[in-house]
C-alpha cells in the first residue's frame, strides 16, 4: 500500500517530466489519471456540497476517511470525493486553470515545490478558525500550507543483539565495535540521503545541523560502508532486515516498528536525533470549492480530530493539544508525544530543496563505492 511518505519520491519522479512533459502530462490528466474514491454523495460541482482533496490513499488514505473525511461529511454535509493523483498531471491540470482536486495533501517539502510553479492559493488564516486551538507550531504555517503531522525518521534495532545493552545516539549507530551487526540506511528512493545522522554521529550539536557540512557527512557515511547490507527504498524493509536479523540496526520511520513489537520481535526504537518531516494541506490554485476546501482544512487540524487520525495511523500530530487528547499509552507510542519532542529536530526544507538533487548525485556515486 501507498504511504504518505512516499510523496516525496512521486514528486521528484512526477515533476522531473512535468515541465518537459507538460502536453503529455495534461493529456493523461484529461482523461482521469489515478483513482478516486467518495466518502459519501453529494452534488459536487463549483459551489456544491462537494470537496475533493488529494492524497496518496493505502492504509493512510483509510485511517484518513475513517477519522476526517466520514465524520466532517456527517457534520457539514459537505460530500468529500478523494483523489489519488501524481504530482506531474495534478501540476499540468493546475497551471491548464482546471484542477481536478481543491485540498492537495502532501509533504510540506513538495508544497514549497508547487508554490514555485505557482500552483497554489495563498491562504487567508482567518478562515481556519482551528489554527488558535490546535497551536499548530508557527514554523509550520506558511502563506501557502499548514502543516497538520509529521513522520521522524529514526533508528530502529534488535533488543537481543548487544547483551542488554541500547544504542543511544547515532555514534552508537556508528560504533560496530561495542554494537556489532550489520546496519541498513535508506537510499534516495526511499527518503532524504540522512546526512544529519552522520553529523550528529561525529558530533555536530542537533541545532547546529543546517546548513549541512556535505563533505564533512560524506567523510562520516563512508566509516560505514562497509557496514551497510542494505539501503532501504520502502517503509517495511528495514523491519523485514531485522526481523530476518540480517541486520541489528536500521534507520526507519518511527511508526513502522509497532506491528513487529507487538507479534513478538525484540526491536525497538531510540528517538534520539530523529529527523522530522511534516505532511501539510494547501489548496489547489483555480480550486473548484474553495469554501468547502477551508472548511475540510479547519476541520482536519482540530486538535481532537489530528487526535482521532492518530489513533488510526502511525502519524504524529503537529497540534501539541492533541496529544492531550490520547490516553497515555497511545500518546507514548508516538514520537511527537511532548516527552520526545525535544529528542528531534525539524528537516530544513529550504536548504534540501536548493541542495537534494546536488546530494542525491553524490550519493549515487558513493553507494556504488
Amino acid at each position: 500500500m501507498r504511504d504518505a511518505r512516499i510523496d516525496r519520491r512521486l514528486f521528484l519522479r512526477g515533476v522531473g517530466g512535468a515541465t518537459a512533459g507538460l502536453a503529455a502530462a495534461t493529456a493523461l490528466s484529461a482523461c482521469g489519471t489515478g483513482t478516486s474514491r467518495s466518502a459519501s454523495t453529494g452534488t459536487g460541482g463549483k459551489g456544491g456540497k462537494t470537496v475533493v482533496v488529494r492524497d496518496s490513499g493505502g492504509s493512510y488514505g483509510a485511517a484518513l476517511q475513517k477519522a476526517i473525511y466520514t465524520p466532517f461529511t456527517q457534520e457539514t454535509g459537505i460530500a468529500v470525493k478523494v483523489l489519488n493523483l501524481d504530482d506531474a498531471p495534478l501540476l499540468a491540470q493546475i497551471k491548464q486553470g482546471r484542477p481536478q482536486c481543491d485540498l492537495i495533501n502532501i509533504t510540506m517539502t513538495s508544497h514549497t515545490r508547487y508554490v514555485a510553479q505557482d500552483a497554489l492559493e495563498t491562504l487567508d488564516p482567518d478562515r481556519i478558525k482551528s489554527l488558535k486551538s490546535a497551536k499548530i507550531p508557527e514554523n509550520q504555517i506558511t502563506e501557502h500550507a499548514i502543516g497538520h503531522s509529521f513522520y521522524g525518521q529514526c533508528m530502529a534495532y534488535r533488543t537481543d543483539a548487544f547483551g542488554g545493552r541500547k544504542p543511544e545516539s547515532w555514534a552508537d549507530f556508528w560504533d560496530t565495535r561495542a554494537f556489532k551487526g550489520s546496519r541498513a540506511m535508506v537510499s534516495p528512493d526511499g527518503d532524504l540521503p540522512e546526512l544529519e545522522f552522520a553529523l550528529l554521529a561525529d558530533g555536530v550539536p542537533m541545532d547546529k545541523l543546517y546548513p549541512l557540512d556535505v563533505d564533512r557527512a560524506f567523510k562520516v557515511l563512508t566509516r560505514l560502508r562497509a557496514d551497510i547490507k542494505k539501503f532501504w527504498d520502502s517503509g517495511p524493509l528495514p523491519g523485514v532486515l531485522l526481523s530476518r536479523q540480517e541486520v541489528t540496526m536500521s534507520t526507519v520511520w518511527d511508526g513502522r516498528i509497532a506491528d513487529l513489537q507487538k507479534q513478538g520481535v525484540p526491536v525497538a526504537r531510540q528517538l534520539n536525533g530523529m529527523r522530522r518531516q511534516f505532511q501539510g494541506y494547501a489548496i489547489a490554485k483555480g480550486a473548484a470549492n474553495v469554501d468547502n476546501a477551508y472548511q475540510l482544512m479547519d476541520f482536519a487540524l482540530r486538535p481532537e480530530i489530528q487526535a482521532n487520525l492518530a489513533k488510526a495511523f502511525p502519524s504524529n500530530p503537529s497540534s501539541p493539544v492533541a496529544y492531550e487528547k490520547l490516553t497515555e499509552d497511545e500518546r507514548n507510542a508516538l514520537a511527537g508525544a511532548p516527552q520526545y519532542y525535544d529528542k528531534g529536530f525539524d528537516t530544513d526544507v529550504e536548504w534540501w530543496l536548493k541542495n537534494e538533487a546536488a546530494v542525491t548525485k553524490r550519493w549515487l556515486e558513493w553507494a556504488r563505492g
